[in-house]
């Protein structure tokens, strides 16, 4: 008896363990993303990848919203054409010109809209901009998206991470924006320029950071099953004695 109730004891402690690692890793991968292709440097131009997840197992992701930040506009926003995707790029009038390598820019991007395509369910879709120049006065920038699925729900990343704050359900994607790039950058070739040379990182970086995440979360589930299957043992040989 004493046994049965033991062996038991352990199946339930390793199924909570297990339970936990799927719930921590569902939570860390849910959300929609951005991470720039190598460095994204303050005052220059960088190739940038939103990551949308599809979290649904009933339904299909079928329409991205991005929107950009209105008190860090940016001028140039270039989209990689995405197989079985339509992109279109808003635009809107500036009250304030910006001065971007000593031209007047009168216009900034405030909406890109990914549609006509599919995310099914259990996977995941990049969305590649070409962005710059970034603003040199700020260590972020923030963008609110939308994921519409075929069932009409629409997902709202919306909320700002606050620093010192646990991370928000439905966070926005935040971009951190690392420090300017000496000698600057090379005017109107630059987001060519940026695209060619880290175009070929993109997978890397999202491979290193997803490997570390899991490896964590898989260490996490180890030793809550390890110390599930002590106490079990232990419970059991103080019911035996």
């Amino acid at each position: 008896m004493n046994a049965a109730r033991s062996r038991t004891r352990l199946a339930v402690v390793g199924s909570v363990a297990a339970g936990s690692v799927l719930l921590l890793s569902g939570s860390a991968f849910a959300h929609v993303s951005v991470q720039p292709e190598g460095a994204a440097a303050k005052g220059g131009y960088a190739v940038v990848d939103f990551k949308v997840p599809n979290e649904r197992d009933n339904a299909k992701t079928v329409k991205v919203e991005v929107n950009f930040p209105a008190d860090h506009p940016l001028a140039s926003v270039m989209p990689q054409p995405v197989p079985g995707w339509t992109v279109q790029v808003e635009k809107t009038h500036l009250d304030k010109p910006l001065t971007v390598h000593g031209k007047q820019i009168n216009e900034a991007v405030t909406k890109v809209t990914w549609s006509g395509g599919t995310i099914e369910a259990g996977q995941f879709q990049k969305f590649p901009l070409s962005i710059g120049s970034l603003p040199s006065d700020t260590d972020q920038l923030v963008f609110k998206a939308l994921q519409t699925y075929d069932n009409n729900e629409v997902v709202r990343w919306i909320q700002e991470p606050q620093k010192g704050q646990p991370e928000p359900a439905n966070p926005a994607p935040t971009l951190k924006l690392t420090a300017a790039a000496a000698g600057g950058d090379d005017d109107d070739a630059a987001p060519a320029a940026n695209a060619s040379a880290t175009g070929e990182k993109t997978e890397a970086a999202s491979s290193s950071d997803t490997d570390t995440t899991a490896r964590v979360l898989g260490v996490v589930g180890i030793v809550v099953g390890i110390a599930g299957v002590a106490f079990g043992v232990f419970a059991g040989r103080r019911r035996s004695a």
